[in-house]
């Protein structure tokens, strides 16, 4: 019988902190995908791809075109691609899926290869405490509220959003670079939230997560593990699943 190979992403951020930088990292991504595509038998994008996303009735943000075109390529092969909106692109409703033919997650699956149950969240919102991004997530998921931004036109909303998205983003990372981010492996949020998952569904045996931008791969309960996939802002990493073992690997091509 032949077994899967499964590809996982996450926090590409696509946008920031300038064009340039933004796009040299885009066809970083492509390349990836295109080496990926090759033998891959689903890919998951587990969040953040775009720092900024929001898709008015009639446009979307500019830009993005070799991203979306080899997302687009991939899919008419017959390759699934999933993508997770994160807590940066959670605006993204279902251009994406219409246009690309990718499968839009708006909240955590469970997903079994090879006999193995996966876990898959982008990680926003889980675990404990982070109390005020949980009310700010609930604020920007209310429907009136998108309804309302979508009177702003998109030249002002568009620009608004990127601006706040910018500075939050650079904001985390001059706290990851003053390892204000990195936390001792019990007291990860994620960490939490997967051993207390595991109370209710023993029956898991693979976590994978994205949203904190640090590369973890550890033991979680008695044999389940979990994966944080990291980020494409300085990592470059990625998950593989394979013959039945999961492994982080970076891409520098």
């Amino acid at each position: 019988m032949k077994k899967s190979k499964i590809y996982f992403a996450s926090d590409f951020h696509l946008g920031i902190p300038n064009y340039q930088s933004s796009l040299q990292r885009e066809k970083k991504l492509v390349r990836w995908l295109n080496m990926v595509s090759e033998d891959a038998d689903e890919i998951f994008l587990m969040g953040d791809v775009f720092d900024f996303w929001f898709e008015y009735k009639y446009a979307v943000p500019k830009g993005y075109v070799r991203l979306l075109g080899k997302l687009a390529e991939i899919t008419d092969k017959g390759i699934p691609i999933h993508i997770f909106r994160g807590n940066h692109d959670i605006w993204a409703f279902d251009y994406l899926s219409k246009e690309l033919n990718v499968v839009l997650h708006r909240k955590p699956i469970i997903r079994e290869f090879d006999g193995q149950k996966f876990f898959l969240a982008h990680g926003d919102g889980l675990g404990p405490g982070d109390i005020g991004y949980k009310i700010l997530k609930r604020i920007f998921e209310f429907k009136p509220n998108q309804f309302l931004f979508r009177w702003l036109h998109p030249d002002i909303g568009i620009r608004l959003g990127l601006y706040f998205s910018k500075k939050s983003r650079l904001a985390d990372i001059a706290k990851y670079l003053k390892n204000e981010k990195i936390v001792e492996l019990q007291d990860e949020m994620l960490m939490q939230y997967a051993e207390k998952k595991l109370e209710d569904n023993p029956e898991i045996d693979f976590f994978i997560f994205g949203h904190r931008h640090l590369p973890i791969h550890a033991k979680v309960g008695k044999s389940a593990e979990i994966v944080v996939l990291g980020d494409w802002i300085y990592l470059f990493s990625y998950g593989v699943f394979e013959n039945g073992i999961m492994s982080i690997k970076y891409f520098n091509i």
